[in-house]
């Protein structure tokens, strides 16, 4: 068996808008499934090897980063040092009163999925974002590693859980 992450992302929508009309209601279903699935290796897109997952929780106003390449620790204690990330799944607790932000380092900022360096997704309590990339999103030991996590505001702390699927080596 090889060593590293077997991993299944999916998305299923089933929508509905409903409308009113003399004779019966008029209906516009929208339905949207989608599939990630990730194999264990490097060698190519569709692959990982790194697995990072943890409930955490953040004090009133505060924040923390996440150093993608060397610091965290994988759930069978090796370190998770990311040549690229290929998912990050945020979900902010319902009971949260503030949101999770995350993005926006002050420094050394993970580009990712992100536009610019500075800017943020905000995850609302009861919320969750699901962001991958199959090829890979570069990861920069020392100047473009981290990821930020903030406590949207004062007053009371916040829960998040946060799940990261990554790469040793560049595909």
């Amino acid at each position: 068996m090889v060593a590293g992450v077997t991993a299944s992302i999916s998305l299923g929508i089933k929508a509905q808008l409903t409308g009113t009309a003399d004779l019966g209601t008029p209906r516009a279903p929208a339905n949207l499934d989608a599939l990630l699935q990730f194999s264990p290796g490097t060698d190519t897109t569709g692959k990982a090897d790194l697995l990072f997952a943890d409930a955490r929780t953040l004090a009133a106003s505060a924040t923390e980063n996440l150093d993608l390449a060397g610091v965290l620790t994988q759930g069978l204690g090796t370190t998770f040092t990311a040549a690229e990330i290929v998912a990050i799944v945020v979900r902010a607790d319902i009971g949260n009163v503030n949101d999770v932000v995350i993005g926006g380092a002050a420094s050394n900022a993970f580009l990712g999925p992100f536009g610019d360096v500075t800017d943020v997704v905000k995850v609302a309590p009861g919320d969750f974002i699901a962001l991958t990339c199959k090829r890979g999103w570069p990861v920069t030991a020392g100047t473009g590693d981290l990821l930020k996590v903030a406590n949207s505001a004062a007053g009371t702390p916040v829960t998040y859980s946060i799940l990261i699927i990554g790469r040793t080596v560049a595909a």
